[in-house]
């Protein structure tokens, strides 16, 4: 019986591992290679195998990754959640599990619908399977993307790819490679891996494509303030002032500077609280002939809660005033941190489900670009800058710069900040757009327009980041149309792919 228990559990065990080792491809990591190594192992192991066992394997590997990818995220229930670190570990396993329903569902699709025809098995189902489960984990629930393949790649030739297809068009060409290597092995005929090395190649061709390039008669100076504050201490009434204050005092420093910017919600008090203030910042701001760029928090005549972004000093408007509806807020709200679903039966549950600014409303998708100083900047809230098609689409011909204030604090030393950085690098790249990401302890740092980090301030020290950046000229592929082509090749791809099956099960029936 035990020999028998073990023999069943072999292979979940195997799949669970290996779906661990996909962590490694992101950052802080960067071995990119295993977001190819691990898929393709996925695909050996579906091999021959029911779709109960495949959906079994999908769903343990994913199991691995995101138990291992995500984990970070009990820093926060366990910091300020209220609760036990069991339930903490509980409520971070839950997560983990529920994630990887998606890659449950890609192998079980795979082998209910795709068993035969291994060509078109692997090369077209397979691949277009993947995407469909990733744009479904992107958008069920208000979608999570964290860690989709792609985004490992940031390092690797395949990057070159991202101004054309984004994110989504490097995880498909990730598993086209990962079934090229699994048919050289299933076929023993390593012919097929020559489809990964051309398609590595031409990444790496596609570097000497120039989609866009800098604008050398256009420059900014900014100035990006790292406050390093406490969450634990942010929102208490007794620290809201010298909160305030340090901002305050380490950008009067930075006056040469065309714009200064803040983070998240840097200002710990809501908007109308502190509009003295803000009207004499706005005042210094404008005779120092720089802006301010500050993340706030609003809420309107309904007592709706707004996370947003308000600019200072050299702005079109004629001075500081009080109208949140010129104000950018956030639209792609975190569950459970700015709302929680279900609320009514959630909140009286545990602490957990009434952690601080877990009341917010959503702004609208698209908002105008926030102007400071003559430059135009495509702005994304913390959490937000995970979802490309909303980034590319507050992006319009008058974009200067992509802005990101962000506050992760709530997650501590862990990978979680660090793995933002890199889905930020990502928008940089696709879009053609220098990024700059503005944070309460990290990572504060500055991209070009190749996804590349050329400015960074350590993390968890307080400090200003300071950079003269050049805004682009021209458009990438991916910007003027977007997933389009990818959402037409997958459709094309699984009509393909079961009308080759069907003829192969007529066939079969024939003989």
């Amino acid at each position: 019986m035990i020999k028998i228990s073990l023999h069943h559990l072999k292979r979940p065990i195997m799949a669970a591992v290996i779906g661990a080792s996909t962590t490694l491809a992101f950052a802080p990591f960067h071995m990119w290679l295993f977001a190819l190594i691990s898929p393709c192992l996925l695909l050996l192991l579906l091999n021959k195998t029911t779709p109960k066992q495949a959906g079994w394997m999908g769903f343990f590997w994913g199991l691995g990754q995101f138990g291992t990818g995500v984990s970070w995220v009990h820093v926060s229930i366990d910091t300020f959640g209220g609760m036990p670190p069991i339930a903490g570990f509980i409520l971070t396993g839950l997560l983990a599990a529920y994630l990887a329903l998606y890659p449950a569902l890609f192998s079980w699709a795979l082998n209910r619908f795709f068993a035969r025809r291994h060509h078109t098995r692997l090369f077209l189902a397979a691949p277009a399977l993947w995407l469909v489960s990733e744009w479904l984990r992107g958008w069920v629930f208000t979608g999570f993307p964290w860690l989709s393949l792609g985004y490992s790649q940031i390092d690797s030739p395949l990057a070159y790819f991202a101004p054309v297809g984004g994110v989504e068009l490097l995880s498909l060409l990730l598993m086209v490679c990962a079934a090229a290597l699994a048919s050289a092995w299933l076929r023993r005929s390593w012919q097929y891996a020559l489809i990964t090395v051309v398609i590595f190649a031409a990444g790496y061709g596609l570097k000497s494509a120039h989609w866009v390039t800098p604008d050398s008669d256009r420059a900014a100076k900014v100035a990006l303030v790292q406050g390093n504050i406490d969450q634990a201490l942010k929102w208490q009434p007794d620290h809201r002032w010298p909160t305030i204050n340090k901002y305050v005092d380490l950008s009067r420093e930075n006056w040469d500077a065309d714009v200064i910017i803040w983070p998240e919600a840097a200002i710990p008090a809501v908007e109308r609280d502190v509009r003295t203030f803000l009207g004499n910042l706005d005042h210094a701001a404008n005779i120092k002939g720089s802006s301010i760029i500050t993340g706030v928090i609003n809420y309107d005549d309904q007592k709706r809660f707004y996370n947003s972004i308000l600019t200072l000093g050299k702005t079109p408007s004629d001075g500081y005033h009080y109208d949140i509806d010129a104000r950018y807020h956030k639209h792609h709200l975190l569950p459970f941190g700015e709302f929680v679903p279900f609320e009514s039966i959630l909140r009286p549950l545990a602490p957990l489900f009434n952690l601080p600014m877990s009341s917010f409303s959503a702004g609208p998708y698209v908002q105008p670009n926030v102007i400071a100083n003559g430059f135009s900047f495509a702005p994304a809230l913390c959490y937000e800058i995970i979802f490309g098609d909303q980034v590319r689409a507050n992006v319009d011909d008058t974009t200067d710069f992509l802005l990101t204030l962000s506050n992760d604090a709530w997650f501590g030393h862990s990978i979680g900040p660090l793995q933002h950085m890199q889905i930020a690098q990502m928008r940089a790249l696709e879009l053609g757009k220098p990024l700059i990401r503005s944070t309460n302890n990290g990572v504060t740092a500055i991209t070009n327009y190749l996804g590349q980090i050329t400015h960074e301030l350590p993390q968890f020290e307080t400090g200003v980041l300071t950079a003269t950046i050049h805004p682009t000229e021209g458009e990438t592929p991916y910007y003027i149309w977007g997933s389009w082509p990818l959402y037409s090749w997958v459709l094309i791809s699984l009509i393909w792919a079961w009308r080759r099956r069907k003829q192969s099960v007529e066939t079969t029936a024939e003989a």
